[in-house]
């Protein structure tokens, strides 16, 4: 028969290994409550297209470094008779204000794409607030209307970035059609892509840095028109009222 005998070292080894199995249950316990609550939690989804029984849909371009094409952009909207929103990010109003100016004074919307350009979902509450409050001070600035629109960059949000935005009275925009001009498809590659997407109530994505842009546009703006749809800014497609968006992004007014 053995015998077992329990020294002052043994005890507090055992007393040890107690200690630290109650704290890593505790920590599993704690990040099992956080991953229920945070699946809980509502998901907040920002306006990716509006629901409407109207034919209109809406163009837009991000602009957030260079501006090479934006004159010629802007000449070819004029052309066609056709008003866009771009989404510009502070930076590139603090190196283009000219430009900035321009588009407000052809009739173009201005949207808010943050002041640096960062990944908004990695900034504190206080930190989101700043880069959308920074970057609507130097639009308002220069055009005298601060933007009612905002754009996060990457796309990249999550629920604190949707509520930021809707606490300083803005709607938080995406889109439902990528042109996917950024990856320098040619013209009739990207005008294929917009035309086989758009629906009613859709956002088009655009930059006016890609360099096929310019040379797709037209035939884009004449294919959207050719399948009855009329082109309108984003805040006119959007209806005034209390609204929701539901699992795919659509923009509904709450009955």
């Amino acid at each position: 028969m053995k015998c077992f005998i329990l020294t002052k070292r043994t005890i507090a080894s055992v007393g040890f290994c107690f200690i630290i199995g109650a704290l890593a249950a505790a920590v599993a316990i704690s990040s099992t409550v956080k991953a229920v609550q945070t699946a809980a939690e509502p998901k907040e989804v920002p306006i990716y297209r509006v629901q409407s029984d109207s034919k209109q849909v809406a163009i837009s371009f991000d602009a957030a470094w260079g501006d090479e094409e934006t004159n010629q952009l802007l000449d070819i909207l004029d052309d066609k008779g056709v008003k866009a929103t771009f989404f510009l990010v502070g930076d590139w109003v603090d190196n283009y204000p000219d430009d900035v100016k321009e588009i407000a004074d052809r009739g173009h919307d201005i949207g808010n794409h943050s002041d640096t350009h960062p990944h908004m979902p990695q900034l504190s509450i206080d930190g989101e607030t700043a880069e959308i409050q920074k970057c609507n001070d130097k639009i308002e600035a220069i055009t005298g209307h601060a933007p009612t629109l905002f754009r996060a960059p990457y796309g990249d949000y999550n629920n604190d970035v949707v509520r930021t935005v809707k606490s300083l009275g803005m709607y938080c925009v995406q889109w439902d059609v990528d042109s996917l001009d950024w990856k320098d498809p040619t013209p009739e590659q990207m005008c294929k892509t917009v035309l086989d997407k758009v629906c009613d109530g859709s956002i088009v994505l655009m930059h006016n840095g890609a360099k096929n842009t310019p040379a797709a546009l037209p035939s884009i703006i004449e294919g959207i028109q050719a399948k009855g749809y009329e082109i309108v800014l984003i805040k006119d497609l959007i209806p005034e009222g209390e609204y929701y968006t539901d699992v795919q992004g659509e923009m509904h007014l709450a009955e």
